[in-house]
């Protein structure tokens, strides 16, 4: 019997499941057909990546597209390559424009149940949250609107937009499959109708979407739990259960010292990448962000570094061998990052200047230069 895997073992899988050791946006079972694009088959593989701050998604995506540069990648958004919206847990998300209304209409049950007592105080009944709806497909036929011309649209209709109650309108019509995010005008979103972004929408039956949600999340995330699969996705044990079992042979279960844990038989037959790569990573990837437990990856110890308060505002880090060791923060300027490196781990001299190596990639992702001083 093959010795349980440690949590070493764990978190190096992770990596090459995550795309960030081994082969770097490569296509995995879900890739989509034809020359989709790059960016097309990273989010595919990841099933959804974690998008509510722009600039946090972007690296995300370069990171694991090594060479790659922002314009390029806000270029390849632009043209379609993925979405933005609210498919799980309330919070904005990249997803494959085909998969963007089954993936909302199966998870968005539960986000849109527990916000209606929050709309409620704000004085929105279902009524007007479904006519808000109505009126931003109208407004949003055959043309793109940013959020601030969605919000004059509703005002104009007698839909009241202050104290939030528009952006709930927004996010609601966004969780019924109505609207959608398709690009980024400043700090300004762009909203479009979703049936008009992705007009050849997939449409699995709830089996097939179960599966879909449990095999993606398996092959680019894990070894992962049934917990961290049911967080990740907002839905119900028993409903995680289910794709798990109509996945079939793409998910099998391992061995670990934390427990019995499932992953796909391609990354463990590949196995733990051989580099011992340092990363700079976002505050926002899924590195971190995707699992119930992440103490694999992140020492509880150092959680309240990384995400200070526990506000699920989580700040950039440097990850060594797939263990956080230190965070960063960045001001960009026309022509230089400016970093602040704060170290957790106690490193070396030589590791220190390891993760600041690991920011020259980010440098030239921005097409600027990066100076980095720790705290």
């Amino acid at each position: 019997m093959a010795a349980p895997l440690s949590a070493i073992d764990v978190r190096r899988l992770r990596l090459r499941a995550l795309l960030l050791a081994g082969e770097r946006g490569r296509a995995g079972d879900d890739a989509p057909a034809g020359d989709a694009g790059e960016v097309a088959r990273v989010v595919a593989h990841l099933g959804a990546m974690q998008a509510q701050d722009v600039a946090s998604a972007l690296w995300s995506l370069g990171l694991r597209l090594p060479g790659t540069t922002e314009l390029h990648l806000r270029d390849a958004l632009a043209r379609g390559q993925a979405i933005r919206t609210w498919p799980m847990r309330g919070t904005i998300h990249l997803v494959p424009p085909r998969d963007a209304a089954w993936m909302t209409a199966l998870m968005s049950t539960r986000p849109r149940a527990a916000a209606a007592a929050r709309r409620a105080q704000l004085g929105l009944d279902d009524a007007t949250v479904e006519r808000g709806a109505q009126v931003l497909l109208e407004a949003l036929r055959g043309r793109r609107l940013t959020r601030a011309a969605c919000l004059a649209a509703l005002e104009d209709a007698g839909i009241p937009t202050d104290g939030q109650r528009g952006y709930h309108v927004i996010v609601d019509a966004a969780q019924a499959g109505a609207v959608c995010i398709v690009a980024q005008d400043g700090k300004e979103q762009v909203f479009a109708r979703l049936d008009e972004a992705a007009p050849d929408p997939l449409r699995p039956s709830r089996e097939d979407a179960l599966a879909t949600l449990a095999r993606r999340y398996v092959q680019s995330h894990g070894p992962v739990t049934e917990a961290d699969l049911a967080r990740w996705t907002g839905l119900p044990l028993r409903d995680c259960r289910a794709g798990i079992a109509a996945a079939g042979e793409a998910i099998t279960r391992v061995d670990t010292v934390a427990g019995p844990m499932l992953a796909s038989p391609r990354v463990l037959e590949a196995g733990a990448p051989a580099e011992r790569a340092v990363l700079a990573a976002p505050g926002f990837d899924e590195l971190v962000l995707g699992y119930a437990d992440r103490s694999a990856q992140l020492p509880r110890e150092r959680e309240a570094a990384v995400v200070p308060g526990g506000n699920g505002v989580f700040r950039s880090t440097f990850v060594r061998d797939g263990l956080v060791v230190g965070t960063w923060r960045r001001t960009v300027t026309a022509t230089a990052v400016r970093v602040e490196a704060h170290d957790l781990a106690g490193l070396s001299a030589r590791d220190r200047g390891r993760c600041e190596a690991a920011l020259a990639p980010y440098g030239a992702f921005l097409e600027r230069k990066v100076r980095a001083a720790w705290a």
